[in-house]
């Protein structure tokens, strides 16, 4: 079963990470959601990374805050797409996050985010458009998501009165 596996590094970032499930959900994308953390839980991650594989994960989200070196973590362990949400859960507001999850080194892509929501939402999409390369259906809503998003504009736009 082809699968999503979203990753935080703990508890305190689920109610930004669950944005990016819901999507995922939506669109009816299987996913996993789990808690490891590249420090505290090192090896549990190596493992879960490698059987998240056999099992069927497709692309591998993960959110972490200061020192962030979870997606790099995941990277190091799989080829298959890492996409990194930066999380704000230091006294820098995500800064850090955002530097150690985009500074990896070549050969170690992380497709890195936004900090925070726009990145957990963000990340649920970029994860369906690398599934939809080989899954029309998929692709498909992904357009649809795209046009009804572009009526919804153009309907808003369409109620603003614009004075000179």
């Amino acid at each position: 079963m082809k699968f999503v596996s979203i990753i935080m590094g703990s508890r305190s970032d689920y109610e930004i990470v669950s944005e990016a499930a819901k999507l995922l959900e939506k669109f009816e994308v299987k996913y996993e959601l789990i808690i490891s953390s590249a420090h505290r839980s090192p090896e549990r991650t190596h493992e879960y990374v490698k059987n998240a594989e056999v099992k069927g994960a497709q692309v591998f989200i993960a959110a972490a805050g200061m020192a962030a070196h979870l997606a790099g973590a995941i990277a190091a362990n799989t080829t298959k797409p890492v996409i990194g949400i930066p999380m704000a859960g230091s006294a820098l507001g995500g800064v850090d996050a955002l530097y150690s999850t985009v500074q990896m080194p070549s050969g170690m892509p992380v497709a890195t985010l936004a900090i925070g929501k726009a990145g957990a939402i963000n990340s649920a999409y970029l994860a369906m458009q690398i599934l939809a390369l080989s899954d029309d259906v998929l692709a498909k809503k992904l357009k649809e998501d795209r046009k009804a998003k572009e009526e919804a504009l153009k309907a808003d736009s369409a109620k603003v009165e614009v004075i000179l």
